[in-house]
């Protein structure tokens, strides 16, 4: 069994001590390492101090006498009189671990410049790591990720665990060293999410070798699935369950749609900026009523704000959205004027007459009306579309701190697989699958990696599956996870990288063998999803739970597909398993909601049939009383209504 390291968390902080804050610094780096987000590790001590050095050292031995693997402290790392967190900390420490605190200062001034004024202190006690981190929930956060790839390694060099050292040093001299830090330049495809995690001290995935998967005893496999047959609903939870959210990155709104924030988003600027005319007219003073008005100047969009004056009796022509001139309080639109005396040449106003009595403060937008400076604008975790983007650009935001998308490696198994664009050998097939699910993914703007072909050989789906492992979150197989002999992936995933099997076998049609696992690799965790080779089963699959496990890794925060309602436009007869019906829906003028016809023959190897589906019924399982239905309630794979959903997928539930 792993290791867990055991960790102390310390937050540092007067007004939390005293009762006068919530300790959400704190409480979300208890949350982050209870829930194994960074690295195998538990929270068994927690405490707040107020900023008093004595106290903090006094702590700090005291969990250091009691075997604490690392302690993290939150707060006190700044420049203020109070700050006095490091200083603590190095009365301490017995060695200095630099590299740690290198790594956090190189990491965070990526991410904002203020980082300069942090003095980040790490090192070791006895058998004891202690890093101290920023106060607040985002930036302790954020330094935590950046130092947590070297966690695991370092705490086994202090603690003398000489099996997961050896683990380690295998696992960089075959790969070279790599670290997996939120900040720098976003790079589209090659970014796993870099859920780090303590190594299975025996499990070394050495890159060479056969695989340890023994599938010679064909005659001995078992006739039927050892494994318990679930429902969809129970195989999308436990998806869902083993899902973690992706680190986070700083991305240039240029680059940053479809990402969910990770940061709330404040006003640097009012907006508007200045006090801006709501019409074309002229800005007067309103105490002046109607009458005649001298007119001197104007005022467009983006002049200078060297204006004159309005005093009584004196008006300046204004555009809209052009700032009102000061002296001004209200603005009258050019129809409740008349000119009364221009310049000789015609190309100036020089006198007008106001008809309709204004009122101070009409049609002029105040200083910030719109948009406060310092207000909210956008909250961590909305999903950034172009209303978004373009609210980010209006108050100037050019950067935001975004989750990082998961990276998803798809691979197609089977000795009959060729690629599209080769010429057809005897006995094969062109593989289809792995074309399909990448274009879903692309679909949806998610990061996805081509690899390859796999033969339904242990050794050669051994390698293929260490390729693909080191450079994805997740790894999406089509085909070998049934009851055939040369179906080997469940197999290879036991016997080489000792990986948890969550369900292979689930109550629906098409799609009964889907097959969902997790491993450690190099110490980070992957999620497998097996989906059969059946072209519409893989297709089928893909949109139910690869999907929803995306969105999860991605921050979203609405992952499962939508409802919608719609009727059935023909008879359809039931399978004993619920089915996935593929359909495409029809919208009538005047009707309540849309009908549902059929794409035709439903067999799974039968891709025509999704080639026009919107939608998927999903149809209850036959009975003896139930052996046809007539009319359902339709759900909608997309978050977005369904005006004209040409592209999206639906699946249906039986009315209330």
């Amino acid at each position: 069994m792993p290791r867990v390291v055991k960790v102390g968390v310390l937050t540092v902080s007067d007004r939390c001590s005293r009762g006068e804050a919530q300790d959400e610094g704190g409480a979300n780096l208890k949350a982050l390492v209870d829930g194994g987000m960074l690295f195998k590790g538990k929270v068994c001590k927690y405490s707040c101090v107020s900023d008093d050095l004595a106290l903090i050292e006094e702590k700090l031995r005291e969990w250091c006498e009691e075997e604490v693997h690392l302690i993290l402290t939150t707060g006190g790392t700044g420049f203020a009189e109070r700050d006095v967190t490091p200083e603590a900390v190095k009365k301490v420490i017995e060695k200095e671990a630099p590299g740690l605190t290198t790594c956090m200062l190189t990491e965070s001034l990526k991410v904002t410049p203020l980082a300069m004024l942090s003095r980040p202190v790490c090192g070791m006690r006895g058998k004891t790591l202690i890093a101290t981190l920023p106060g607040s929930r985002k930036g302790s956060e954020e330094c935590l990720r950046f130092i947590s790839p070297a966690i695991p390694h370092a705490v086994s060099l202090i603690m003398g665990w000489k099996d997961e050292v050896e683990a380690t040093h295998n696992v960089l001299q075959s790969e070279g060293v790599k670290c997996g830090t939120t900040g720098g330049h976003h790079h589209h495809h090659h970014h796993p999410c870099g859920h780090h995690h303590h190594h299975h001290h025996h499990h070394h995935h050495q890159e060479n070798g056969e695989s340890k998967a023994d599938v010679s005893h064909v005659s001995r496999r078992p006739r039927k699935s050892p494994y318990p047959m679930i429902s969809v609903s129970q195989a999308v939870e436990t998806v869902l369950s083993q899902a973690e959210q992706c680190m986070t990155e700083n991305l240039s709104i240029k680059n940053a749609l479809g990402f969910v924030l990770a940061e709330d988003i404040h006003a640097k600027d009012p907006l508007p900026p200045f006090p801006a005319s709501i019409k074309d007219g002229y800005a007067v003073l309103a105490a002046d009523g109607t009458g005649l008005r001298v007119v001197r100047g104007d005022s467009t969009a983006g002049c200078s704000p060297e204006m004159k004056t309005v005093t009584s009796g004196v008006c300046v022509r204004v555009s809209t959205g052009a700032p009102v001139p000061p002296g001004a309080d209200a603005v009258v639109q050019v129809e409740d004027t008349e000119l009364t005396k221009e310049a000789e040449d015609g190309c100036t106003e020089l006198e007008i007459k106001i008809l309709k009595t204004p009122h101070a403060g009409q049609d002029i937008r105040p200083l910030g009306c719109d948009i406060r400076v310092g207000e909210k604008i956008l909250s961590q975790g909305t999903l950034l579309g172009p209303s978004e983007m373009g609210l980010l650009a209006t108050v100037g935001v050019t950067n935001v701190l975004v989750v990082r998308k998961p990276v998803v490696a798809v691979l197609s198994t089977g000795n009959e697989l060729q690629e599209p664009g080769e010429t057809l050998r005897e006995g094969h097939i062109r593989d289809s699958n792995k074309t399909t699910i990448m274009s879903l993914l692309q679909q949806h703007s998610y990061p996805v990696l081509d690899a390859g072909i796999a033969r339904d050989q242990p050794t050669a789906l051994l390698k293929s599956l260490r390729s693909a492992f080191s450079h994805a979150d997740i790894l999406v197989t089509s085909g070998g996870v049934s009851m055939g002999e040369r179906d080997v992936l469940r197999p290879v995933l036991l016997s080489d990288f000792e990986a948890q099997i969550h369900f292979a076998q689930v109550f629906m049609k098409p799609g009964k063998p889907t097959t969902f696992a997790t491993c450690y690799y190099h110490n980070k965790k992957k999620l497998i999803l097996g989906l059969p080779g059946n072209p519409v089963s893989a297709a089928v699959t893909s949109v139910l739970y690869l999907l929803p496990l995306c969105r999860t890794m991605s921050g979203r925060a609405v992952c499962e597909n939508i409802c919608i309602k719609a009727k059935l436009a023909e008879t359809m007869q039931l399978d004993p398993r619920p089915e996935y019906h593929r359909a495409f829906l029809s919208w009538r003028p005047g009707g309540e909601v849309p009908l549902a016809y059929s794409t035709g023959n439903q067999l799974s190897s039968r891709l025509l049939s999704m080639a026009s589906a919107q939608a998927l019924l999903k149809l209850p399982p036959a009975s003896s009383e139930n052996k046809n239905v007539a009319l359902w309630r339709t759900t909608c794979c997309r978050q977005t209504t369904c005006d004209s959903c040409a592209n999206s997928l639906h699946w249906v539930e039986r009315n209330p």
